[in-house]
């Protein structure tokens, strides 16, 4: 069974070292994502319909709000993945022209070989959240920029991109108009009818329109925007496993349950308990 070996979650997003031996369904994440192996078989992600493989000598890619699967063999022995979901935010706060990294072309290629530093980088950081050492915020920080910046320079559209104004903004207010819905009604069911009013389209056009935006389809865009407030709410202590899963809009706990294992690969009571938070 798939499980979290260990998880850190701060202001610079999350970084996962996950024992899996399922596959995910596809999804997408508000970062930009790196994915590393760090022990076991060689493994693959879907990705711009590609498979792509995960080896001791390569990475795979994902750019932020980019839809993918973990694909896990049938039977095939387990895969220890340390998975980094860096927030722009974060990288912009430590250099503005980072925010370039929540760009649909962040990462112009989606398999990659590496390099020995950033082997030596995730071996180091991998080994460290193996052994369960325990890290400052300052050291977590420091520890996963240095990895990710390896990773950025080595492989990204960094150089082409940051001259642009404002790489990550909706540029369509229409469908703008209609996330802010969404985000604001996270626990409501999709309600593509009302969608379509807010954004003035038909619904033909609004679905047009949404792809063509943000690259997903608007239930893989809820899907999305919940599992990323589930990692919020979950590393709060006095939330219930029961609200979390009513404040996302699922009327059972079983069903936030199943939902939440088949995006991440644990279930949200082993998510919490695993989670180092750095505030």
């Amino acid at each position: 069974m798939s499980r979290a070996l260990n998880i850190f979650q701060g202001k610079f997003g999350r970084v996962a070292l996950l024992d899996m031996d399922r596959s995910l369904v596809t999804h997408a994440h508000r970062a930009c994502h790196v994915l590393l192996k760090f022990g076991g078989a060689d493994t693959a992600f879907h990705v711009r319909g590609e498979i792509c493989p995960l080896t001791d000598d390569t990475a795979v890619l994902v750019n932020a709000w980019e839809p993918h699967a973990y694909v896990h063999g049938l039977a095939a022995p387990q895969t220890l993945i340390l998975a980094l979901y860096i927030d722009p935010r974060w990288l912009a706060r430590i250099d503005h022209q980072l925010i370039c990294s929540g760009h649909a072309h962040f990462f112009p290629r989606q398999c990659v070989a590496l390099n020995r530093e950033i082997l030596d980088r995730a071996r180091n950081l991998g080994a460290q959240m193996l052994i369960g050492e325990t890290l400052s915020a300052h050291e977590a920080e420091e520890t996963v920029f240095d990895l990710m910046i390896s990773v950025i320079d080595s492989f990204s559209n960094r150089l082409v991109l940051k001259s642009e104004r404002s790489p990550v903004s909706i540029a369509d207010h229409r469908i703008r108009r209609a996330i802010e819905v969404m985000r604001s009604e996270i626990g409501q069911s999709l309600d593509i009818a009302r969608l379509c009013r807010v954004a003035s389209l038909s619904r033909p056009h609004f679905f047009h329109r949404f792809k063509a935006v943000t690259g997903l389809t608007p239930s893989l865009f809820l899907n999305t925007l919940r599992m990323e407030q589930a990692a919020v709410m979950l590393v709060d202590s006095t939330r219930t496993l029961i609200d979390v899963a009513q404040d996302l809009g699922f009327d059972a706990h079983s069903n936030f349950t199943r939902f939440f294992r088949q995006h991440q690969g644990v279930t949200p009571s082993e998510y919490r308990r695993v989670t180092q938070y750095f505030g």
